[in-house]
């Protein structure tokens, strides 16, 4: 099909019925076991109380989980793949991994999987599985991360030694629609081993459980109908599933095996672990003869010769087929056709093909990282009808300040696995590259976390389910802002201002919140916690109490709260081109941001967060009997207040009058504040002004320890803690115990918010983006005439914006391959550099080691990791979003 006609039949499916492409989606998390939502236990231990292995078992209350898996928007019908070896002990229906207490380093997910593609409406998605055909090493998993250490790294499956024969099987499963509700799937599984191997796959569909936790009166059904099944459900309605040439149709329920697992009496016979049992086990009454249930299996048992491929093929459809498998292989062709039309048109000025391939598959891991969230808290403490009453002591446990909050929401989730839970400041992070591909999604999300059903009466946004009171970044408006800023370009006029004036309001209230909470004497200095920069300190910055008594007067947050009052300023002075009122709203950010700033450089005189000697800023402590001590530890933290910076160009000043003159009277009344904002005349237009808490010889002392390979910059980014600290720890005494912050350029030595949460030198994408967007700030308003010394010691000059785009080099090669052919990201394991069925396949780790850029922690963090395809995104493209959409993109 030509692009022309591609796009007129888009443009008439939009024309149809657009939002109906969203129906179906990658809405199934990976891991809904040991999740706070399912944690009913006295005490709060999410991860004893469902375990990995009750989850086969146990019916689960808030959502469902299975692997490369999708469902409708509420999660009433879920369609999953489910294999089996012929070796594992179990069948393989959901990805195996650690919970927190057993990994050495947290929780972690202990296999091999992909996100290859995937159009933002799903209209086409692939992922690859890569499953041993050996027995599953769970039990070694468990024990050899038991025994190791905090100065270890995890062990993983490829560690186990189960790939270095090629004994496995590449599983590609793919999905395509023929209409927003005709589902295809197909499984693809390649022996890449030496000789003939068996697999049994098996698609298979099921109803969430509503009927037991009294959600809906009326039980769903699923009934074989000769040669296809028939799917009923009291709000979803009827749909129909067909397979080619299957094995056998295998029919249970998904309820909880109660004897099981609690030993208790019970008349039914079928539950949720049916298909293991019959399947594994070879247990013939745990599935329904009858058949008819709410869970289905559907059975393709196949033998593949080394190097074939045996594959299995399902059709979910709201109308009955004929012939469905006639026109299968054309849905797909299409879907693919139109996959690569929309992703060419996106990549045209991407000019490096590995690059191509990086970006695209950063994009396809947000979208199958989208997920069905659902959470009512006020429910979840009180217990379901007919259910065991929770116990009293949760009502005193996390969560339980916040009643008003009730989610059932597709939510971009960090990583459905390690964290399949939204995060409102990860969220923030996603939503910019997702802009590129789906601007209204993007935009759906952010107003999402601000909707009253998320956000605290008191104006406090959710941080994350462990802890929706935990504090992190005020990030929210800076997303929102960009997220408009790519929307505007891409649509070509003044930009969509109900979205930004309907969040603008809503953060106005959070920022409130931070104001009154964060701001213990009223001095425009902030404390706070955990403030995304958790191991990087000398204490724990989220504890009620120091060890020493006292406050901590922060540098990030004050920084974050000058940047807040930044980005609030400028979207009220763009809402005010269009409503003048908003005029007084922009005046208000700018005093207090002000005022911040005056804070920062020591205008009431002891707040000393600047250190002139080290030309670097540090933390504060504050002990109760007013000795102030700074904390001098060289750190990310340091360079935050670089993100609080905004230029104000002439032209926008004559569109808001009133404001320009607030701020001529305010800075006439207020020299000293006055002081703090550069100005320079440009030919012809008026002033261009400089808002910043870094100005001249200040900004140039951060940028030379920013830009010191011996200090924060790597080869791949910016570290999070300078290298000097290798040689020379910071170590703070209390009571004559030590606590030393020691540069670790990967995994954490300790067990501090678990033990897998360590910035001490490893390069963390949010921070490093923020970074590169303030350095191209600065740039705006110095110009090409100011040059800055990158890498320090080199003799190369650089104007600030060839500095920020040399750091984003510098973090895209993380990913892309070097001269040799190597990926930094792989580093440790040779097999993933070398193999040709390994190397080109991407993991978007959580973090990266400083020194060498191999990734750490989470390895499918493509939330916030996903900002490479930003990088990666020629910044003029963002100007021109006119490329064909897949039958989906509104």
């Amino acid at each position: 099909m030509s692009s022309e006609s591609q796009e007129s039949v888009i443009a008439e499916n939009l024309k149809r019925d657009p939002d109906l492409w969203y129906q179906w989606g990658p809405y199934l998390a990976e891991r809904q076991w040991g999740t706070v939502r399912e944690d009913y236990s006295p005490r709060g231990d999410a991860w004893t109380y469902l375990p990995h292995d009750h989850a086969r078992s146990r019916a689960y209350r808030w959502g469902e989980d299975g692997i490369a898996g999708i469902s409708d928007v509420d999660q009433y019908l879920c369609m999953s793949l489910a294999l089996w070896n012929f070796q594992d002990p179990i069948l393989k229906e959901r990805l195996f991994g650690l919970s927190g207490p057993e990994g050495n380093h947290a929780e972690d997910v202990k296999e091999l999987y992909y996100y290859l593609d995937a159009t933002p409406t799903h209209s086409y998605l692939k992922m690859l599985y890569k499953y041993p055909q050996q027995a599953f090493p769970y039990e070694a998993l468990v024990q050899e991360n038991k025994s190791l250490g905090y100065d270890a790294p995890e062990y993983e499956l490829i560690d186990t030694g189960i790939f270095d024969d090629d004994r496995y099987f590449d599983v590609y499963i793919e999905y395509a629609k023929g209409n927003p509700e005709d589902i295809l799937m197909r499984v693809s599984a390649i022996n890449r081993g030496p000789e003939e191997a068996e697999v049994l796959l098996c698609p298979q569909v099921w109803f969430r459980n509503t009927w037991t936790f009294g959600i809906l009166d009326e039980k769903p059904e699923i009934s074989l109908k000769g040669d296809y099944a028939e799917l009923n459900h009291p709000k979803l309605g009827t749909y129909y599933l067909y397979a080619d040439k299957p094995g056998e149709w295998l029919f249970t329920e998904n309820d909880t095996n109660v004897e099981k697992l609690f030993g208790a009496d019970t008349e039914a016979s079928h539950f949720k672990d049916g298909l293991n049992e019959y399947i594994v086990n070879g247990n013939q009454s745990a599935v329904n003869t009858d058949l008819v249930g709410t869970k289905l299996g559907i059975t393709f048992r196949l033998i593949a010769a080394s190097g074939g491929t045996a594959d299995a093929r399902i059709r979910l459809s709201r109308k009955k087929l004929k012939q469905p498998f006639k026109t299968f292989d054309s849905v797909f062709k299409k879907s693919i056709s139109e996959a690569d039309s929309f992703y060419g048109a996106i990549e045209a000025e991407v000019t490096d093909e590995d690059e191509r391939l990086v970006q695209r598959q950063a994009f396809a891991g947000l979208v199958w990282t989208k997920q069905f969230y659902y959470f009512d808290i006020y429910r979840w403490l009180k217990g379901d009808k007919g259910q065991v009453k929770p116990p009293q002591s949760r009502k005193k446990l996390r969560n339980n300040e916040w009643t008003h909050l009730y989610n059932a929401d597709i939510i971009s989730m960090p990583d459905k696995w390690e964290y399949p839970w939204f995060a409102a400041w990860d969220l923030a992070f996603h939503c910019l590259p997702i802009a590129l591909i789906d601007s209204e999604f993007a935009k759906r999300q952010i107003l999402l976390m601000v909707e009253d059903r998320y956000m605290h009466p008191n104006g406090q946004i959710p941080a994350y389910e462990w802890d929706f009171g935990d504090v992190n970044p005020p990030v929210h408006a800076w997303g929102a802002w960009r997220v408009f800023q790519i929307d505007r370009k891409q649509r070509g006029d003044s930009g969509d201002l109900k979205f930004l004036e309907s969040v603008y309001h809503k953060l106005m209230v959070n920022f409130t919140w931070w104001v009154n909470r964060k701001d213990a004497d009223g001095r425009n200095v902030f404390q706070g916690g955990f403030l995304g920069l958790d191991n990087i300190g000398v204490f724990d910055r989220s504890a009620d109490e120091l060890p020493t008594g006292g406050k901590i007067n922060q540098v990030d947050g004050t920084s974050w709260m000058a940047m807040y009052c930044l980005n609030m300023m400028r979207m009220g002075l763009e809402l005010a081109r269009e409503k003048p009122v908003y005029q007084d709203i922009a005046t208000k950010f700018f005093k207090h941001f002000l005022h911040i700033a005056g804070a920062v450089f020591n205008l009431p005189g002891d707040i000393h967060l600047w250190d002139e000697q080290d030309r670097f800023f540090y933390d504060v402590l504050h002990l109760d009997d007013g000795k102030k001590i700074p904390m001098k530890v060289r750190s990310m933290v340091g360079l935050i207040p670089l993100f609080a910076v905004e230029t104000i160009d002439p032209e926008l000043l004559e569109d808001v009058p009133e404001f320009k003159q607030c701020l001529e009277s305010y800075l006439e009344k207020r020299p000293d504040l006055a002081d703090l904002i550069s100005h320079w005349e440009m030919e012809g237009r008026g002033e261009r002004r400089l808002l910043s808490l870094l100005r001249g010889s200040r900004m140039k002392a951060l940028f030379r320890r920013m830009l010191d390979e011996t200090e924060f910059l790597s080869d791949y980014g910016i570290r999070a803690l300078s290298k000097v600290h290798k040689e020379e720890p910071y170590t703070f005494y209390t009571d004559g115990d030590p606590h030393t912050v020691a540069y670790v350029p990967a995994e954490s030595e300790n067990g501090m918010f678990g033990g897998n949460s360590n910035w001490r030198g490893p390069i963390w994408f949010p921070v490093n983006y923020l970074l590169i967007e303030s350095m191209q700030k600065f740039h705006h308003y110095y110009g090409d005439e100011f040059k800055v010394e990158c890498p320090v010691g080199s003799g190369n000059y650089l104007t600030i914006l060839e500095a920020s785009e040399e750091i984003s080099r510098r973090l895209v090669n993380i990913f892309t391959k070097d001269e040799a052919g190597k990926r930094a990201v792989f580093k440790q394991y040779p097999k993933m550099q070398d193999d040709p069925h390994f190397r080109d396949n991407i993991l978007f780790y959580e973090y990266f080691h400083g020194d060498n850029g191999r990734g750490v922690g989470a390895s499918h963090q493509t939330g916030w990791t996903a900002l490479v395809a930003k990088l990666i995104q020629p910044r003029r493209k963002e100007s021109n979003g006119q490329f064909p959409r897949p039958r989906c993109v509104t």
